[in-house]
């Protein structure tokens, strides 16, 4: 009986001890792909930062151009008015100068 309760005890030592190692293999083995899953997920917003970096910069330099060209533009904008002021002033001038020259003549031929 003591034969049999040793190798009894002897299996269930064997088994747990492969059971164990197996175990330990598994959760090894787990522990290395949930590595790698982490790093290449840890690559991938590496990538998604740069990509949004540049994204970013792109549109900080679209932003800024519009900007200068909303500038040049309203520039542009205010120095035709300011011409076109100058040519109403111009013909206004000459309007009057055409209305007192007349009034001239019709005062010269009124007296006349």
């Amino acid at each position: 009986m003591k034969k049999i309760f040793l190798g009894l005890s002897a299996i269930l030592a064997i088994s747990m001890s492969v059971s164990c190692r197996d175990t330990v293999d598994k959760t090894k083995s787990a522990t290395e792909e949930a590595g790698a899953a982490l790093e290449e997920a840890g690559k991938e917003l590496k990538k998604a930062g740069e990509e949004l970096e540049e994204v970013g910069e792109d549109a900080m330099d679209a932003a800024k151009e519009a900007s200068e060209n909303a500038m040049k533009a309203a520039k542009d904008a205010a120095e035709s008015i300011k011409e076109t002021g100058k040519d109403i002033k111009k013909a206004t001038n000459d309007a009057a100068d055409a209305v007192e020259k007349k009034a001239d003549e019709v005062e010269k031929a009124v007296k006349n």
